[in-house]
């Protein structure tokens, strides 16, 4: 076996309008990157962290990239020292799964440590309790996806299932994120506990048809169904100008344009590269209007996945 390896997991856009907690999908780039060296401790530590500030804890116990191999190692039935370097490359509180890449590529980097025992699929529930540290809540929408890549259904999550999606057409992602923080917690505490059956059904032919469009090749139904009745509502008080900067996306010539995770950042998907930058122009024009800085991202998505680099 190898004695260190470096794992690269990419950004996520969970949620994605109509799918809360059940649906997700990977970008290119941004992404998380670790570096795991075995050692003879029996002991998971956090050597470094690069790129956080000093904000995430360096205790392996605290910190999902360590969470997450702990977790994986007590499954297997392995105990072996490991030191972890973890490299921040997404900033903390963005809304594009910075938790999720840090446990993720510490899995992948652990599981191809150890032999690949188990599949990626195989991997999530391990990534989702290391989201448990991270904001009390084991969900996989960010997690599956970083795993997995492509679109990723969690059908349900008990039993979990999960299904990566068999996407027929070119999709383009603008990520852009506006220079304010939103806590995943404070985000979900917002949520109302319970939701009408008029809200329920449109939420369900919103999803339905989300996923009819992406396996059918139907642009046109993919913009219907990028609506969210129940989480972006209470949601995008957070971010100052939402529904201009969503506006603005979608005139521009965005299949749909909606909040990334729990946000700040807002995605909007196009057909084709060209159309995916004038949305990213358009987005930040309006975020400038609110006094908002920007960063922009546009990428393909990415199909692959986490990977070993």
């Amino acid at each position: 076996m190898k004695n260190s390896v470096r794992a690269f997991a990419p950004a996520t856009v969970a949620n994605v309008c109509c799918g809360f907690d059940v649906l997700g999908f990977a970008v290119d780039h941004p992404g998380d990157e670790v570096v795991l060296t075995l050692n003879d401790s029996r002991e998971v530590s956090i050597a470094q962290i690069i790129g956080d500030g000093g904000r995430l804890p360096r205790e392996a116990g605290k910190n999902t990239a360590g969470v997450a191999v702990q977790s994986y190692l007590q499954a297997i039935g392995e105990q072996v020292g490991v030191e972890i370097e973890l490299f921040k490359n997404l900033p903390l509180g963005s809304g594009m799964g910075s938790s999720a890449a840090s446990g993720v590529a510490a899995l992948v980097a652990i599981n191809h440590l150890m032999g690949n025992r188990l599949t990626r699929k195989e991997l999530v529930p391990f990534a989702m309790e290391a989201e448990r540290i991270a904001c009390g809540s084991a969900h996989a929408d960010n997690v599956a996806p970083s795993l997995m890549g492509g679109f990723v259904l969690i059908r349900d999550y008990q039993p979990l299932d999960v299904v990566k999606i068999d996407v027929k057409l070119e999709l383009y992602c603008t990520l852009v994120h506006p220079h304010i923080e939103v806590k995943t917690s404070d985000s979900r505490r917002v949520l109302r506990p319970i939701v009408s059956l008029r809200d329920a059904v449109t939420q369900s032919g919103n999803i339905a048809g989300l996923m009819l469009g992406l396996t059918q090749s139907d642009y046109a139904l993919i913009a219907r169904s990028l609506k969210d009745v129940i989480a972006e509502p209470v949601r995008s008080a957070f971010i100052p100008g939402f529904e201009t900067v969503r506006s603005a996306a979608i005139q521009a010539g965005g299949l749909g344009c909606g909040i990334s995770g729990s946000g700040p950042t807002l995605f909007a998907l196009s057909s084709q590269m060209d159309i995916a930058e004038r949305v990213a122009k358009a987005m930040q024009h309006e975020f400038a209007n609110h006094q908002l800085k920007t960063d922009v991202v546009i990428s393909k998505l990415n199909l692959e996945g986490a990977k070993i680099i």
